[in-house]
């Protein structure tokens, strides 16, 4: 459950007002590491609460996140890191900023991948006739056959083996660094998600948002569950165009001339209602509103015309069968046609034949076909087509799309069933039109992200079905009343009172009615199915800022600020919340959203558990470490598909020891905090100025959710900070030209190294942290982001241009000494710089700091020139 925030002291406020703290000495590791970081410093943030929610704080001081919810059914992959360190890093930006983050965690933990987990780790298959047996533990190896349980008894499992899944995924989101208030954490099965999602659709029930539907329905035979649209996915797979003799006939039932349809599902033969061709199809209009009759079967069905039928596609005229396909669906739909269904739940043809196919021969042939499944059907009734002269050549073998569940292995059927539904615009046009506005409202992150969302919700074709015929899940809070014959009575659900909310209609009972009353005659029924897993993960908002559970919260965190989540699923996660706040609250559920790409394995393929291509973090954060983990997650750019790569993590620790080490170095020469108004020297002042841009620059990026391009750029001004200042300046930050102009150097490594601490705070949090606890008070993530103001003021008149020309002209003098493999710390005779009059005016008030970092003993003379250029004349020794 949900835990609320702890009142803790931590708003930032004005950052400007609110300086980082050095303290007034420190001392220095004399041998700093990486190693250890992530436990040392997991547990000072936990012990100090760095990261815990402070309430007191107005909406408008506070930063709240939509956290995805992980799916708790195995173990987190790279994947799952590559977009949740995206999101942290904005979490600890706006922290930074002032803001008080609201940043919850919860577990995905119902629906079908827990079931289908539990079952195999265990060895168990849920049976819900059979009575709950209270004396049944886990265990401790799977059985050997499956062993058969009550529903009761099977929930039980998964409840255990999610809650030991959860625990390992907070030990893994720790050791990344992710900066989460672990007091505030959800399950989605737990009895707070459960109040929350039932509430929910009895709203959207009593506002007529919801309703029950006897209608087809995409089904998996082997989850044996109904699936929603947005859950399909399109697979190549081989198969073969039949083509078929329907028969007109006379007015005495004899044969007279055949119609030839070509299908790849000759099984549905005996399922065909009508027959169908375009209106403009001149072949096939004559034949519009007379009957042909079907081989085999003998069943007389009607031709009829329909604009979606395709005059290139076989033979131009199609059947149509009670269901094929979703256009079968949409032809039985608005031509009104009869219902004749032959395909099990099972995904097996039915025992008895449709009440249409009458003649003794017709049943014969059906009887043929009962209690296979669709291929061994297929099969079979090519046969009986052939023996019957009705088969016109063999089969022509095709390779086409067929619809799948996207995590099922075989082709999905269509079957006529009860479910559950929520209006989505799929057949609405005023709430399709009000969704794709809610579409524009939101800022998307990266843009064009937009688009997907309203290909999407322009292209449904029906509303959306929440209802699962699963046992791990919410249950919908109805019974229905039976009458004397024990039949239920759908029309009039009996439905819980909130305040009784959650409630399992399988082991509670209604108001007014008792258990022995259950499933009798004159009593009542429950409700069997529980709720699709995103019709709760669409609550997700709701969920974490306590909807109607505590208001005070919810005023201060909803609308929330960001949903960050992968690009494939916009269409269902993303925009089945806008459907649930839109229908609740006539708002948006947040802001923004900041959509993640996917990690690719070396072969450019999508990392995921089905393709059996996925590794697992920890053993990278034990290699590499978190920090390096992050910074090729957060090298990402967003909403673009990333390689997963190890080079990637060794940049990252070589940045990580580097910062160490240059940390090392700047804080080693002196134990003190410098002041500020010391700083003098022309490179200190430009480089300063230059880190201001920098700023800017890192600034404006995650204003924009560009986490990826502050990263870059920043990690580009320290390579040079370190490769070029701190070089330019180590003499005269040890003594060499004085004691002012090195007060003026250690003053602006001081300032420079905090500066840029905090610009990689976000995506380093380990050894940032670590550095910082060497000289500076309090945690680096709760102390404000770099202020441009302070940089310009100690910058002064600070000229960006000195610190390039300077860092140029000491380029060309290493490269002197490289190109004669002499050592860098050779002495130089003499040294020319050519260049123009401005640049060599920026170059005049450095070239102490070149003649030191150069080691020039000689002449050090500056020459006018268009076109710029620096010779070197080595010494001896």
């Amino acid at each position: 459950m949900l835990e609320r925030g702890r009142g803790r002291a931590g708003y930032l406020g004005d950052v400007s007002s609110n300086p980082p703290t050095p303290r007034t000495e420190w001392s220095v590791p004399e041998k700093p590491s990486l190693e250890g970081l992530e436990p040392k410093w997991d547990a000072v943030w936990e012990r100090q609460g760095t990261y815990r929610f402070d309430r007191t704080k107005t909406r408008d001081e506070i930063y709240s996140i939509d956290t995805p919810p992980p799916t708790v059914s195995g173990s987190l992959h790279v994947g799952h890191v590559f977009s949740y360190t995206h999101t942290d890093t904005v979490a600890r930006y706006q922290r930074m900023r002032g803001r008080e983050v609201f940043y919850p965690m919860g577990w995905d933990d119902n629906g079908l991948p827990t079931e289908r987990r539990v079952q195999n780790y265990y060895g168990v298959l849920c049976d819900p006739s059979l009575p709950y047996d209270p004396d049944f533990a886990a265990p401790s190896e799977p059985f050997d056959p499956p062993r058969h349980l009550s529903r009761r008894n099977f929930v039980e499992l998964c409840h255990g083996l999610t809650a030991e899944d959860e625990k390992a995924f907070e030990a893994l989101w720790r050791a990344l660094g992710l900066s989460v208030d672990w007091t505030m954490t959800y399950a989605t099965i737990d009895d707070h998600c459960q109040r929350v999602a039932q509430r929910a659709f009895l709203r959207n029930l009593a506002r007529g948002e919801a309703y029950q539907a006897e209608a087809p329905v995409l089904w998996d035979v082997d989850y044996r569950t109904a699936v929603a649209q947005a859950e399909l996915e399109d697979r190549e797979r081989p198969g073969a165009y039949h083509r078929v003799a329907f028969w007109r006939t006379d007015p005495s039932g004899t044969r007279t001339e055949p119609v030839y349809i070509e299908t790849t599902r000759p099984e549905l033969i005996p399922a065909c209602v009508a027959l169908v061709a375009h209106p403009d199809d001149q072949r096939y209009q004559p034949l519009f509103g007379s009957t042909v009759r079907t081989p085999l079967f003998d069943v007389e069905v009607e031709v009829k015309a329909h604009e979606l039928a395709d005059p290139e596609k076989g033979s131009g005229i199609a059947m149509i069968c009670t269901f094929g396909d979703v256009t079968d669906v949409t032809w039985w739909r608005e031509l009104q046609l009869p219902t004749r269904s032959v395909m099990g739940l099972d995904g097996r043809l039915v025992a008895e034949p449709p009440d249409a196919i009458t003649t003794e021969a017709g049943r014969a042939a059906y009887a043929e076909l009962a209690g296979k499944t669709a291929n061994q059907a297929r099969r079979r009734i090519v046969e009986l087509l052939r023996d019957s002269g009705d088969l016109d050549g063999e089969p022509r073998e095709i390779t086409h799309p067929v619809k799948f569940y996207e995590r099922g292995e075989r082709p999905l059927e269509i079957v006529t069933s009860r479910q559950w539904y929520i209006r989505n615009g799929g057949r609405d046009l005023d709430l399709r039109e009000a969704l794709l506005h809610r579409g524009k409202e939101l800022h998307w992150h990266p843009p064009y992200m937009q688009v997907r969302y309203e290909n999407w919700v322009e292209g449904l074709t029906g509303d959306w079905l929440i209802s699962r015929q699963r046992f791990f899940g919410v249950p919908f809070p109805v019974w229905y009343p039976l009458d004397d014959r024990g039949e239920p009575d759908y029309a009039h659900p009996i439905l819980p009172s909130e305040d009784r909310l959650p409630v399992d209609p399988t082991s509670d009972t209604p108001e007014g009615f008792e258990e022995s009353q259950r499933d009798q005659p004159g009593g009542f029924t429950a409700d069997p199915d529980v709720m699709d897993t995103w019709a709760t993960s669409s609550l997700t908002p709701q969920i974490a800022t306590m909807w109607e559970e505590d208001d005070d919260l919810f005023q201060r965190t909803f609308p929330m600020d960001l949903r960050p989540q992968a690009h494939e699923i916009i269409r269902t996660w993303l925009f089945s919340t806008v459907v649930r706040s839109h229908l609740e609250h006539d708002t948006l559920p947040w802001r923004n959203a900041a959509i993640s790409g996917w990690v690719l394995d070396p072969d450019r393929k999508k990392m995921s558990k089905s393709k059996g291509n996925v590794v697992t973090p920890m053993q990278y954060i034990e290699q590499f470490g978190a920090d390096a983990l992050r910074y090729w997650a957060a090298s990402g750019r967003p909403g673009t598909d990333t390689a997963f790569d190890e080079g990637q993590m060794k940049v990252g620790r070589r940045l990580a020891i580097k910062l160490l080490n240059a940390s090392r170095f700047a804080l080693g020469l002196g134990s003190r905090r410098a002041d500020l108004s010391v700083i003098t020297e022309a490179v200190d002042r430009s480089m300063l100025a230059r880190l201001a841009e920098l700023v800017d620059e890192a600034t404006a990026a995650f204003d924009g959710y560009d986490y990826a391009r502050a990263l870059e750029r920043t990690e580009a001004f320290f390579w040079t900070f370190c490769d070029e200042y701190l070089e330019l300046v180590k003499g005269r930050a040890y003594g060499t030209q004085g004691d002012e102009a090195a007060a003026s150097a250690q003053a602006t490594l001081q300032l420079a190294l905090s500066t840029l601490l905090r610009l990689f705070a976000p995506f380093l949090p380990y050894v940032t942290e670590e550095v910082w606890s060497w000289w500076q008070e309090g945690s680096i993530h709760r102390s404000p982001w770099p202020e441009v103001s302070s940089l310009r003021d100690a910058a002064a008149d600070g000229d960006p241009q000195v610190f390039e020309v300077v860092a140029a002209v000491l380029g060309e003098i290493r490269k002197a000494k490289t190109e004669a493999k002499r050592s860098l710390k050779a002495p130089v005779a003499r040294v020319t710089v050519r260049d123009t009059h401005a640049r060599l005016d920026a170059l005049r008030p450095a070239l102490a700091d070149v003649r030191d970092a150069g080691n020039v003993t000689g002449e050090l003379a500056t020459v006018e020139a268009s076109e710029p250029a620096v010779d070197v004349e080595l010494g001896e020794g």
